[in-house]
């Protein structure tokens, strides 16, 4: 509607530019089916793209046809890859079997830039709380090698939060070169582990390039918490959105089963509860 302005000229009431739909993917190493009925579910359930395991439905070791295959798959159900998940059993500061885990990593990086993906998730490994130890010089030497092997390859490691609170893998990213090390949001795993996603969100802000949308509920008595169905735990979504557009963040939110129930039930319910925030 109109009205008049403190000059008496007619002035017309102008809408909120509009928030950005968020871009749902769907986390395929959760939903328990072989790679095409997963896309295929992806699919059906309305998302954007998918994370696909490269310790599970594929391999960095994939050959040029099999990626080409799996792109033909993509495109056929209309999605994308957010990111390449690749988990290793240790971290980049413990020496045992590190340079293989080094390539092993610098492959999961070509692997996503070939799939069209620009991110490699994983955790850093315990991040050590004297940055004059060896351990925290051993952890930057490797993140500094990794960040600029993702520059050339086209594919940044994300470090994923959980195990450390958001101050302390930001003191990480500050003795980084700038932009070295992205990071994947997983407030689940922060809640879990006794951590505020909120204040993980203050400290890395515009470092967040992509976010799982988890939930659990804390532990107590020195015992670690357990996941949550999303929307039933204890991570609050929507003040974390808000956070995060505040910082800008455009990426996608990843979505997973986290109980043993129906992958289908479970992982439509969570894109639902997204959007309606």
């Amino acid at each position: 509607m109109g009205s008049l302005d403190p000059n008496g000229f007619a002035r017309y009431d102008q809408k909120e530019p509009a928030v950005p739909a968020l871009k749902i993917a769907v986390d395929l190493s959760t939903v328990g089916l072989p790679l095409q009925k997963a896309l295929h579910m992806a699919a059906e359930l309305g998302a954007a793209a998918v994370e696909i395991d490269a310790r599970g439905e594929i391999t960095p070791q994939l050959s040029r046809t099999g990626v080409r295959q799996v792109r033909k798959i993509l495109d056929d159900h209309g999605l994308r890859v957010s990111s390449v998940r690749y988990r290793t059993r240790r971290g980049y500061a413990e020496t045992t079997d590190l340079d293989a885990r080094v390539e092993a990593t610098k492959a999961a990086m070509a692997l996503a830039y070939s799939l069209g993906a620009a991110l490699v998730s994983n955790h850093v490994g315990r991040i050590p709380s004297d940055p004059e130890s060896p351990d925290w010089r051993l952890l930057v030497e490797v993140l500094r090698d990794l960040g600029e092997h993702g520059h050339r390859a086209g594919a940044l490691l994300a470090a994923e939060t959980g195990t450390a609170g958001g101050d302390r893998l930001a003191r990480l990213l500050a003795d980084l070169p700038e932009g070295a090390l992205a990071v994947d949001l997983n407030p689940g795993n922060l809640v879990q582990n006794g951590f505020s996603p909120l204040e993980a969100v203050a400290a890395l802000g515009p470092a967040v390039r992509l976010v799982h949308a988890s939930d659990a509920r804390a532990g107590g008595g020195g015992s670690p918490g357990e996941p949550a169905v999303l929307g039933r735990g204890e991570v609050d979504l929507p003040a974390l959105l808000g956070s995060l557009e505040e910082h800008g963040y455009r990426g996608y939110f990843t979505v997973g089963r986290s109980g043993s129930g129906d992958p289908r039930e479970e992982l439509s319910a969570a894109i639902e509860y997204l959007r309606r925030i």
